[in-house]
């Protein structure tokens, strides 16, 4: 028996083992984005540094000004010609409201059978400490039946990821030299269905601005100024209305530059999943596509920059009838970018779009969220192809290449300050709530997504040891 079959039934052999140590970490409440769980983080950043500590990890805590980062290291390996590996995951968890929504406590874990199988139910199952533990669960496995890992290995874990990652881009600078690797591992995604293993190759960048129309001193009485009086609300409505032209285009001018076409053979694969842009609407209510003309649903959230206004405020919204011309109006918009856009610039060109429809009568200020280009990974990389090959072997159906709607801002703080690509393997599902009541993650997520992680390890350093000879 090979070491990777041998690995593989330890895997198998340890699930039970390997079930009891998530569901201790799944026990503690680590909330980040609220204070009264301070020490519920620091309990989760602990009961890791002890777990990787226990497998022979050359671990530390690193307290930083919110929550704390756990860094750990294995340099010993039976290859030195492998890679160093950084896999990079987060301990805390999303907020719980609304309570009354869940079928049980939140970090009481429980195995449900459902219908399409077994699944862990607690909050962070799935985001991220299910996704986090498959890769341990992957590193113990190998130490115990080889007493080594196949490559260096490196683990940097995050407590703020749910709560906008304040300390980390300061912390990655300070500690560049320590999380410096030959490529990133982070296990943040999900998989195209239950059967079909997925590694992501794009990330869509963010822009976020909050803008604030302000008009007359005070909120007036409509009957008497309405109409000698600038309205913010009516402002306001022409600004957003304008974004958008009426196939669904972004009007901001140079909006689309940097966005490229989508190769051919990427498009033939995305084709191949036959995704149903029909039922995917009306799963949610709904029955038109509302973005570019031309474009399937699924090019649209994967490949096409978008812009959305995600709230507005503004005058009297209680109960009742209140005819007041209010003294402010705001409204949040969201950019998701692709390709090559410059977050800067499309900044610049939406400040401008603004100005040129204010009144001389009216202010407007902006409040910005951090912005953050979108990610590309290197799809003909070795690493890549090794990687699809190790999960098509587990899964036993071919692994795809996939866009992702949103953002994962680390992969592109990994690039900019440690110079280092990065591979996305998740083993999420769609319905895994991960940000709702219930949150699950699947039994055999859990449990295949560790035996991932062994082929794909494997499969990296072995495949750099024959290229070495």
């Amino acid at each position: 028996m090979s070491d990777l079959d041998s690995v593989l039934a330890a895997v198998d052999e340890g699930l039970p083992e390997a079930l009891e140590r998530l569901f201790g970490l799944l026990a503690i409440d680590s909330i980040s984005t609220d204070t009264a769980y301070k020490d519920s983080c620091l309990r989760a950043a602990n009961w890791l540094v002890d777990d990787l500590r226990s497998i022979g990890f050359d671990v530390q805590r690193h307290d930083t000004p919110g929550h704390p980062m756990v860094v750990a290291h294995q340099r010993s390996t039976t290859n030195s010609t492998a890679p160093h590996l950084l896999f990079y995951g987060h301990y805390d968890v999303q907020p719980v409201d609304p309570l009354e929504l869940w079928d049980r406590p939140p970090f009481e874990h429980a195995i449900e059978e459902t219908p399409n199988g077994k699944v862990i139910r607690a909050r962070g199952a799935a985001d991220d400490k299910g996704q986090l533990m498959t890769f341990v669960e992957a590193c113990r496995a190998w130490k115990t039946v080889t007493g080594t890992l196949p490559s260096q290995i490196s683990l940097f874990f995050e407590g703020e990821e749910e709560s906008g990652s304040p300390s980390l881009i300061p912390f990655m600078n300070e500690h560049r030299d320590n999380l410096k690797a030959d490529l990133a591992l982070v296990c943040d995604t999900g998989m195209w269905d239950s059967e079909t293993p997925t590694i992501s190759t794009m990330l869509r960048g963010m822009v976020g601005e909050e803008i604030t129309i302000t008009g007359p001193s005070l909120d007036l009485h409509s009957g008497m100024y309405g109409g000698p009086a600038m309205n913010p609300i009516r402002v306001l409505n022409r600004i957003l209305a304008d974004l958008h032209d009426d196939n669904g285009r972004v009007t901001l001018p140079g909006f689309y530059d940097g966005v490229a076409p989508l190769p051919d053979d990427v498009s033939e694969q995305w084709a191949s999943l036959n995704h149903d842009g029909k039922a995917f609407l009306e799963a949610v209510g709904l029955e038109h596509p509302a973005g570019e003309s031309g474009y399937s649903v699924l090019e649209q959230i994967w490949s096409r920059p978008t812009c959305d206004v995600n709230g507005i405020s503004g005058g009297y919204a209680g109960e009742g009838f209140k005819t007041v011309l209010p003294s402010k109006a705001t409204a949040k918009v969201s950019f998701r970018l692709v390709g090559d856009q410059d977050p800067a610039a499309i900044q610049r060109a939406f400040y401008q779009h603004v100005h040129d429809r204010l009144p001389a009568d009216c202010s407007v200020s902006f409040l910005a969220k951090d912005g953050s280009k979108a990610t590309v990974m290197p799809v003909d990389a070795p690493a890549f192809k090794q990687t699809q090959k190790a999960l098509t072997e587990e899964w036993q159906k071919d692994a795809v290449y996939a866009g992702c709607g949103g953002s994962i801002p680390v992969v592109g703080h990994i690039k900019e300050i440690l110079g280092m690509d990065s591979l996305l393997v998740g083993f999420m599902l769609d319905d895994d709530a991960i940000h709702s009541p219930n949150e699950k993650y699947a039994l055999k997520s859990f449990h295949k997504g560790i035996r991932s992680w062994v082929r794909i390890l494997a499969a990296l350093s072995e495949d750099s040891s024959r290229s070495q000879t």
